[in-house]
């Protein structure tokens, strides 16, 4: 049981909300709590999409805003018009390929967007700010699992974009008092993740006949928790978080990529076990790659959470989901498929 109090909140404002981990927790948040108000604020870039959230359309305590979280004067007006108390921060680009290629695209929305949200916070004296962040601010972690007060080491343009927004969170913490809350969380998988993260990327791909792709040798391993597990994460954290704490959203499962590639062969039956490195190759690996990251999250299971999902099983689940996938379900997703996704620049607008 849980004995403090807990936080109420009234009005919502949810970035992000279109895209893979933020749908999944706006919809069970909107249908769970049909007393508060959720405004969804999503730009709707190509790896977010509509159909993420129809279930939400129709509820009385959900209204959707398509702009951008860099928009201070419709950042501001949607605090003003929908008396905002909390705010919940998924909007972020989030793809460590694409960073490379394109790295002030993920400055613009991760830095400055939180920057303009955190300003805007401040002004309006919102009581709860959960700023969404990652567990690949802590860069490699080679012994036990990390916690929350560990450095922050950051070593691609992604993570360097998302622990430069931290720092300006804590900046807003101690100048202002701003009850801010940080997650850092491990991979997340599971239904309707955009395909140019690598389990629904493999399973496309094998799906199409086409083989998995693992940069370099694929020994890089990394730990897996299924959406669900982190949608009642973030619940218990919307009502028991303690304001200006940070805490690790975590799972102990952990696979490196070529172990990840084989399962998904055997799981789709393409392969017998033995015979699997018949359906990988080998792509040059990113410029630097995180061999990888370990993260304590004892503090969150002090809030009472606990992850349930169990690894077979929720894989089983995603496979089924991308195996009914319709084509149009994101704009132009194929080229999502390629080894080394590198967005187009031209389509995005940058500082």
């Amino acid at each position: 049981g849980w004995s403090r109090m807990e936080y109420k909140p009234k009005s919502v404002l949810f970035t992000g909300g279109c895209g893979f981990i933020g749908s999944h927790v706006l919809k069970t948040l909107v249908k769970k709590y049909p007393e508060v108000k959720f405004v969804n604020l999503d730009v709707l870039d190509r790896c977010a999409s509509v159909n993420n959230i129809t279930e939400c359309s129709s509820a009385p305590n959900y209204a959707f805003c398509r702009g951008d979280v860099c928009n201070f004067d419709l950042v501001s007006h949607l605090m003003e018009f929908h008396k905002i108390d909390t705010v919940m921060h998924f909007a972020a680009q989030s793809h460590v390929d694409a960073s490379f290629g394109n790295p002030l695209a993920h400055t613009q929305t991760n830095v400055l967007g939180t920057h303009t949200l955190l300003e805007c916070a401040r002004r309006f004296e919102i009581k709860r700010f959960i700023h969404v962040s990652t567990d690949e601010v802590y860069g490699d972690v080679l012994g036990d699992g990390v916690q929350e007060n560990a450095m922050l080491e950051p070593t691609n343009p992604y993570s360097c974009s998302k622990a430069a927004a931290e720092f300006i969170t804590k900046a807003y913490m101690k100048s202002y008092k701003l009850p801010v809350i940080i997650t850092r969380g491990n991979n997340v998988y599971g239904p309707a993740q955009y395909p140019e993260k690598v389990i629904p990327k493999f399973i496309l791909r094998l799906l199409r006949g086409k083989k998995c792709c693992i940069h370099g040798k694929g020994e890089a391993r990394r730990s897996y928790i299924h959406v669900d597990d982190v949608v009642r994460a973030f619940d218990v954290i919307l009502h028991r978080g303690e304001p200006f704490h940070a805490y690790n959203i975590g799972s102990p499962f952990e696979i490196s990529m070529l172990e990840l590639a084989h399962q998904l062969i055997r799981e789709l039956g393409l392969r017998p076990a033995g015979s699997e490195g018949e359906l990988v190759e080998h792509v040059h690996d990113r410029n630097i790659n995180d061999l990888r990251y370990a993260i304590n999250d004892t503090k969150l299971q002090s809030l009472g959470w606990r992850p349930e999902v169990e690894w077979n099983q929720g894989l089983g689940k995603t496979i089924d989901w991308y195996k009914s996938l319709k084509d149009n379900y994101w704009p132009d997703y194929e080229e999502a498929l390629a080894p080394h996704p590198v967005r187009d620049p031209s389509r995005e607008s940058v500082i």
